[in-house]
């Protein structure tokens, strides 16, 4: 199965140490480590850290023939403090490359051939002109068979008619329960009861499945006129960076595995919680992960 990204790739600098990161670059890496064809749309500058961007792409297996060297803007960066219990808080650099993703003719002609199972995007990539044009042409280029939106809110990199737009053209959305307060408000102009909301947006942007993430808690998921709620997993925490990618890589994975909703959940549960317990927002899995992950695996073969 082949899945398309659309979005941020960056070093996120934490304690002065540069990591890989961007949601999309988070997302695409473990959706390659569980075994789906993972391409990312993405730009980084002609620098010393936007080729090391594209080696550590190729070493998690992610397509980069659609991440494209900018000729003037700089690779992305994030400066990322962690407080005492391992929650991130963002500064992110402007006028960057992948403020102004380019794609050329060949990638054009091969998005429109290719069969994509899914495509996914987020807030923060939308702050340009550009890319919110390039978002909508890929949509229509890729004609995928599902549409994630992770809302992602990032600072103030987020304005009411990106997220009403990007709602109209997903079919499965995830947000945190910090940012369901938000969204609540600028959509609705109140913050709604989360039943309320998560019922509300789902029937008003027709959309398929809407899932809130709420940490240590679990998270609930609606669907079909119902909401259900999974139960979290409570372990240790190093920190939390990747820790909401992670989650949404488990849902697709299981899902497009052809597992019902509700196991889809419970299954990002599980690898989201082992994520936030290492450092790094991709590490290394257990081999115990990487059991279950055959598992589902076998599901997409019978």
């Amino acid at each position: 199965m082949k899945t398309l990204l659309f979005g941020e790739i960056l070093w996120d600098i934490i304690n002065r140490k540069p990591y890989i990161g961007g949601a999309p670059f988070n997302l695409a890496a473990h959706l390659a480590k569980m075994g789906l064809q993972s391409t990312l749309i993405s730009s980084v500058g002609k620098d010393a850290l936007g080729r090391k961007a594209l080696k550590e792409a190729g070493k998690r297996d992610i397509n980069s023939s659609f991440i494209t060297v900018h000729p003037n803007l700089p690779t992305g960066i994030v400066e990322v403090n962690l407080d005492e219990r391992g929650h991130p808080t963002y500064l992110i650099k402007e006028n960057v490359a992948w403020d102004n993703v380019i794609l050329d003719q060949d990638s054009i002609d091969s998005l429109t051939k290719t069969k994509w199972e899914i495509f996914c995007f987020g807030t923060l990539a939308q702050r340009t002109n550009e890319n919110r044009e390039l978002l909508g042409q890929i949509i229509s280029w890729a004609h995928p068979h599902h549409i994630f939106y992770d809302v992602n809110l990032r600072q103030n990199y987020y304005k009411k008619e990106w997220i009403e737009k990007s709602l109209c053209q997903s079919s499965i959305v995830k947000l945190n329960d910090r940012e369901a307060l938000v969204v609540s408000e600028l959509l609705f102009g109140e913050i709604l009861k989360q039943e309320n909301f998560i019922q509300r947006i789902w029937q008003e942007y027709d959309l398929s499945i809407v899932c809130i993430t709420h940490g240590k808690n679990g998270s609930s998921i609606y669907y079909n006129g119902k909401l259900e709620k999974i139960t979290g997993i409570n372990g240790p925490v190093a920190d939390t960076v990747g820790g909401g990618d992670s989650y949404s890589a488990g849902f697709l994975f299981s899902y497009l595995c052809g597992t019902r909703i509700y196991e889809a959940a419970e299954f990002a549960e599980i690898v989201g919680n082992f994520v936030v317990s290492q450092s790094g927002a991709v590490p290394e899995y257990p081999e115990w992960l990487e059991k279950e992950i055959k598992k589902l695996k076998y599901k997409i073969k019978k």
